[in-house]
């Protein structure tokens, strides 16, 4: 019998809730089941395993980041696009460290079937990227330093590994300047 008020919904909700407080690895079937006041076989009805409950957990943070990037970068190209994408990336990540975590996972072709929350995020970047004029092999490429240089940086940030007394918004602006630099200045194959 499924237990009243437990949706699939509510419960993936609660296990990102869970994430951004104790951290992706500190999401178990156990710790749901006690924020629900229920034993864990109730939360079963609604997942199948705690890897199941993690990546709809991604899903949903890829999914919510899409959503931020999308109206940031809408109507705007080059530098103005790219800091866009940088500053609602960073928002996100910061704001929602578990769920930004649990998005890093690596998803399966089973995991993301018949979704688009997964690709969304990298539509959104070639898409900053095509304006720098960039084609294959070079978008793949621009794409992974972006991810790279993005998440290394908030990565570092919300674990408090910048102590220099520069303020840290102020290096962020000057790596996306520097991203910027880099992706007008892309080396371009010899004739």
């Amino acid at each position: 019998m499924v237990r009243a008020g437990l949706t699939a919904e509510r419960v993936v909700g609660a296990a990102a809730e869970l994430a951004d407080e104790v951290g992706v690895d500190g999401v178990t079937v156990s710790a749901l089941a006690r924020r629900f006041g229920v034993k864990d076989a109730s939360l079963y009805s609604h997942i199948r395993n705690l890897r199941d409950l993690r990546v709809r957990v991604a899903l949903r943070a890829n999914a919510e980041l899409a959503d931020r990037l999308e109206p940031a970068v809408a109507g705007r190209a080059g530098r103005d696009a790219l800091a866009a994408f940088a500053d609602a990336y960073r928002e996100y990540a910061l704001a929602h460290p578990g769920r930004y975590a649990a998005a890093q996972m690596p998803l399966t072709a089973e995991d993301i079937a018949g979704l688009d929350a997964d690709t969304r995020c990298g539509e959104l970047v070639y898409a900053v990227l095509r304006a720098y004029g960039l084609a294959e092999p070079d978008l793949t490429d621009a794409a992974r330093l972006l991810r790279g240089t993005f998440h290394g940086f908030v990565t570092l940030e919300s674990a408090g590994g910048f102590q220099h007394s520069r303020p840290t918004g102020a290096s962020w602006a000057a790596a996306v300047d520097a991203l910027h630099a880099a992706l007008e200045n892309w080396p371009r194959p010899s004739p």
